[in-house]
């Protein structure tokens, strides 16, 4: 939701690299191996055997390894296999990379988050590991004096971990660098998990990035509805062993980076719909985790976040007053506050699909949170967020294209943000230009919001759910939706099988236009649809 992110000093471009088919041996896997199963521990066992062929192939370095992050089996045998990689044993951030083979193992291209060389001149630090740390910390607290647009300063400056020595290689020439995480406080009283990379050899700041993903607004609630608990003993939990063991806790308004305490109940019965009881908040927590899961599971086949049938945590009662919801990859878990006067919980059904997506982001592209990419990363979870909505179709929170329109965090009934036009926030952007990337990714996410808007609704005027939409072009075009559904697909195989952490929008459309062409044809309307969905946003 609307987070403002703190920037440093440079927000680095976004790219994305596709090569077409290897030449010579390369073309077929290592081991020469037979179709395998489509189950995605089949896949992951043959993506781990491989790295090492893989790499030789891509003609990686002899300090190169790939680490091995998902695969994909698609219905016709293919396989999309994601490596992170590693040189001299550090982890090179924006060296994520995705091969692509058919159903024989035969490498039809790769997608590379960069096509620079990995390589620097040794791994020794210039710069000491303390000094770094010292870097950081004054990074953050400068970060306390930042009043442009789309920034968000924070509002406390806490301790800084100890650096970790990577390879930079997520804009311009791969560098030594150091990566140091500081926890803060945001002016929005959520929590700041604060990135900063430094140049080892220099000192520099290369670039700094938000590890919290954040929203903000007054909650909702989900109305009288059906969750799936868990009884131990005399007592039900607030837990749900059929779908991965999910389940929610109270934090007690604790600004607490536990678990809190799972809810409890004699019978079964969770709530009153109002604030005097604290069950109620619990409930729309775990009723927007199973939705997410249940919506993510019967459109795409995924089996929790990670695909690994493993449920998350829901927080509930973050702070006082806390006018916010996050997801954290560091707990694996989503927080929700309690909003002003601890009296409106952040707990609606849209918020729960856009934050909890994050996770799904993060465990397959983990498109980075700065640049177009971070625009990407949000619209991600605006798209998610909206298509759970739709999937519920509740009475209470019928489905529509406004992102938090149940929050009110204007005081006047407003959405935060609008996918048919975005501009019309007064902040969002409708279309892409050179230079986007620099800005706030809760308002780039425009482009990605309004780009799936045409693609599943068309351009113009029309009426849905009794709501009135008028989405234009940039160009004046005219352009014909295809439906949720094959849209939200698209997108979601783009994502899991194309995108990388340093995408940006064109690499976007040219992750898009290949998705559709292997579902659709290169003939179909779909496919016809996507490329015109984007010229309709400037990404041509």
């Amino acid at each position: 939701m609307r987070k403002k992110l703190a920037l440093g000093a440079v927000a680095a471009a976004s790219a994305m690299v596709v090569t077409g088919v290897l030449s010579g041996s390369a073309t077929a896997t290592p081991n020469n191996q037979s179709p395998i199963g489509r189950s995605q521990a089949d896949a992951l066992s043959l993506a781990r055997s491989e790295s090492a062929g893989v790499a030789k192939s891509l003609g990686l370095g002899a300090k190169e390894q790939l680490k091995v992050k998902d695969a994909i089996v698609d219905a016709d045998g293919s396989r999309h296999l994601r490596y992170e990689r590693t040189y001299a044993g550090l982890p090179v951030l924006g060296g994520d990379l995705v091969v692509h083979q058919d159903k024989h193992g035969a490498t039809t291209s790769v997608t590379k988050a960069t096509g620079a060389k990995i390589a620097v001149a040794g791994t020794t630090p210039a710069v000491a590991a303390s000094a770094a740390k010292a870097k950081a910390s004054a990074t953050a607290k400068a970060l306390l004096k930042t009043h442009k647009k789309g920034d968000e300063a924070l509002k406390s400056v806490g301790a800084a971990a100890a650096p970790r020595k990577v390879v930079w290689a997520a804009s311009g020439k791969p560098a030594l660098a150091w990566e140091t995480v500081v926890d803060g406080v945001q002016h929005d009283g959520a929590p700041s998990e604060l990135h900063v990379v430094t140049d080892a050899r220099t000192g520099a700041v290369i670039a700094s990035f938000e590890g919290i993903k954040t929203g903000s607004g007054n909650g909702v609630r989900v109305g009288k509805v059906t969750i799936t608990t868990h009884k131990s003993g005399t007592r039900y939990q607030l837990k749900d062993n059929t779908r991965g063991g999910l389940y929610t806790t109270d934090l007690g308004n604790k600004e607490s980076d536990g678990k809190g305490t799972l809810f409890t109940d004699a019978n079964n019965i969770w709530g009153n719909g109002k604030t005097t009881s604290r069950q109620s908040a619990g409930v729309d927590a775990h009723f927007g985790a199973e939705a997410t899961w249940d919506y993510y599971k019967s459109a795409f086949g995924r089996k929790g976040i990670k695909n690994d049938n493993k449920g998350s945590l829901s927080r509930t009662h973050y702070g006082k007053g806390f006018v916010n919801a996050f997801w954290s990859d560091a707990c694996f878990c989503m927080t929700y506050g309690d909003g002003e006067g601890d009296k409106r919980p952040l707990t609606s059904l849209d918020v729960a699909g856009h934050e909890i997506s994050h996770g799904v982001t993060s465990a397959t592209a983990d498109l980075n949170y700065f640049g177009e990419s971070g625009g990407l990363n949000e619209g991600t979870s605006d798209i998610y967020g909206t298509m759970v909505e739709f999937k519920k179709n509740l009475t209470v929170d019928k489905p529509d294209y406004y992102i938090g329109e149940k929050i009110n965090i204007f005081g006047n009934g407003k959405p935060l943000r609008y996918m048919d036009k975005p501009s019309k926030d007064g902040i969002s952007y409708d279309y892409w230009f050179d230079g986007v990337g620099n800005d706030d990714p809760h308002f780039t996410s425009g482009i990605a919001n309004h780009f799936f808007y045409l693609l599943a609704e068309g351009s113009g005027k029309k009426i849905i759910n009794g709501n009135t939409y008028n989405s234009p072009t940039y160009d004046g075009s005219k352009v014909t939706g295809i439906g949720r559904t094959k849209a939200a697909l698209i997108w979601y195989k783009s994502l899991t099988t194309q995108f990388t952490s340093t995408t940006d929008y064109h690499g976007a459309r040219t992750g898009t236009l290949a998705v559709a062409k292997k579902l659709y044809g290169s003939t179909s309307a779909e496919y016809k649809a996507v490329n015109k969905a984007w010229a309709g946003v400037n990404v041509k």
